[in-house]
């Protein structure tokens, strides 16, 4: 039977992924970071492959079908192993792994400590495994430097910031001890990836088959990376067509610049205006019947954790552990690394001006990914798999689908908001051209940083961040515009066919998970 197996799969899914098992609430993988090992991470590829025949020859449903969407994307990426590339594939685990049991507290405090402290002490074997298994030949530089700027804040994380997440002096002291290994184990791995960097020859281009691949078979999109580069073109063609309207002048960028110098003072500042803004965000979704609110979520808006401004310079959300009853979730707003200069700050500020503030606010908490996080872990009779598994095809889709959702209410209320609300788009319209453009081959990181700075809003010091983060994560930045263009195309099926009103539809396409878009699809259109 179909549900026993996937039920089976999912418990080896978690027991071989404790950190993800964390992540989404799940207390018997609160205590290890697993195994990470070579021996481990080629027994996990050859299961995936047993797994992926098996599920094969189960009956067609949504959550089989999911599964293999997440199978055969991790069979294509043996060819393209992140855990013998990238460093971030251990140092982003260890800190997110360390961090969110704080920000989730599924426990009493003292049990909590005890787990963050069993953690603490595998960090050393985890980062050893790191050191063991990245292959110079295939790590690429700019992507190893990107890791490093994030290696060298764990000390401070783990002696400084994680134990002031506990409230007593006697708890915070038992985090200090264990942190002590941990906090060593980090400085060797910073001089470790020092040397490596100067020791790697690898590639950081994807290539376009691959990249064509995982859009196929991982995220089901009916095309590959050409027809999604020209996509990309097209749709900013037709923004940078409406932001020219919107500034009454050809160089729009000139207008937008100009508004940007009316940015908040500090980046305290900027925290409290994001705060205000998510508000009002959600009060226009209940003065609009737009989607329906699940009860007791909360969205925190508090300062990015301090490791992860050295590798995100834009707002990033964690939601609620799905798997359990809380709906508590944080919208990071994204302050600069500790020691930044005046320079960088401002430029900072600039790229999170008040006309841009209200449909960032939209994209990452209502109805965004807040909103969306919380009502998909409000939906009980779910498969967990729904929870577990989420592709930023439709994720970051939903959250760029609700910006425009928002304009079409009239939330954004002067020139000046509209056209940030644009420009944010036609910036997920370049990151499409940008990135394939980058993976295919097409265009180097200097080129393609002058084209953000020159076709977008973006800062010179936030392009910089911006287009490193293509080069280690490709396929992802243009998750967002493909998707909203995919949902308003369901969206416009689903009205047409009289399925529903415009309300049901979110809570429908919205609460079935973070699907690949052709299964969302499926799901919307009631052919499940």
């Amino acid at each position: 039977m179909t549900t026993d197996t996937l039920t089976s799969y999912l418990s080896w899914y978690f027991d071989h992924h404790p950190s993800h098992a964390a992540g989404v609430g799940s207390l018997p993988h609160y205590s290890t970071f697993g195994d990470h090992s070579a021996a481990a991470f080629e027994s996990r590829a050859r299961e995936n492959a047993a797994w992926l025949a098996k599920l094969e020859r189960e009956p067609v449903s949504v959550d089989r079908d999911l599964v293999l969407s997440v199978l055969r994307g991790e069979l294509a990426m043996e060819t393209w192993p992140a855990w013998r590339r990238d460093p971030q594939t251990y140092t982003g685990m260890l800190f997110f792994g360390l961090l969110l049991p704080f920000l989730h507290r599924l426990l009493p405090e003292d049990e909590l400590v005890d787990a963050v402290c069993a953690k603490l002490r595998e960090v050393p074997s985890v980062l050893a495994a790191a050191e063991h298994n990245l292959d110079p030949a295939l790590a690429a530089p700019l992507v190893v430097q990107l890791s490093l700027g994030q290696a060298r804040t764990g000390r401070a994380f783990v002696l400084d910031s994680l134990p002031r997440e506990a409230s007593t002096p006697q708890l915070r002291a038992k985090l200090v001890e264990a942190a002590g290994p941990a906090a060593e184990a980090f400085d060797r791995f910073a001089a470790f990836l020092e040397d490596f960097a100067l020791r790697a020859t690898g590639d950081w281009r994807m290539g376009e088959k691959l990249y064509s691949t995982l859009l196929q078979d991982k995220e089901m999109l009916g095309y590959g990376a050409p027809e999604l580069h020209q996509r990309g073109q097209d749709a900013y063609a037709a923004l940078e067509a409406e932001l020219v309207e919107l500034a009454g002048a050809p160089d729009w960028r000139a207008v937008m610049s100009s508004l940007q110098d009316d940015h908040p003072p500090t980046l305290e500042a900027m925290r409290a205006e994001y705060e205000a803004e998510t508000a009002r965000a959600r009060a226009a979704l209940v003065e609009h019947e737009l989607v329906t609110l699940p009860e007791g979520e909360e969205c925190r808006v508090v300062p990015s954790p301090p490791f992860h401004r050295a590798v995100l310079a834009v707002a990033s959300y964690v939601g609620p552990p799905a798997m359990t009853a809380g709906r508590v979730g944080h919208f990071f707003v994204p302050f600069t690394p500790d020691g930044a200069s005046d320079v960088d700050v401002t430029q900072r500020l600039r790229t999170n001006a008040r006309p841009q503030l209200p449909t960032i606010s939209v994209h990452e908490a209502y109805p965004g990914h807040h909103w969306h996080a919380s009502w998909v872990a409000a939906q009980g009779d779910a498969h967990p798999l729904r929870w577990v598994f989420r592709t930023p095809y439709f994720s970051e889709g939903w959250a760029l689908y609700a910006e425009k959702l928002l304009r079409s209410v009239g939330h954004y209320k002067t020139p000046a908001t509209v056209m940030g609300h644009v420009e944010a788009r036609l910036f997920r319209a370049a990151r499409m051209v940008v990135d394939t453009a980058l993976h295919c081959g097409d265009m180097t990181p200097d080129e393609a940083e002058s084209f953000m700075v020159a076709r977008t809003a973006l800062t010179p010091g936030t392009a910089v961040g911006e287009v490193r983060r293509y080069c280690s994560r490709p396929t992802q930045a243009p998750s967002y515009l493909t998707g909203a263009l995919e949902i308003d195309a369901i969206r416009e099926d689903y009205l047409a066919a009289g399925l529903g009103t415009l309300r049901e539809f979110h809570d429908r396409i919205a609460g079935s998970g973070a699907l690949p878009l052709g299964i969302a699809r499926r799901v919307a259109l009631g052919e499940e």
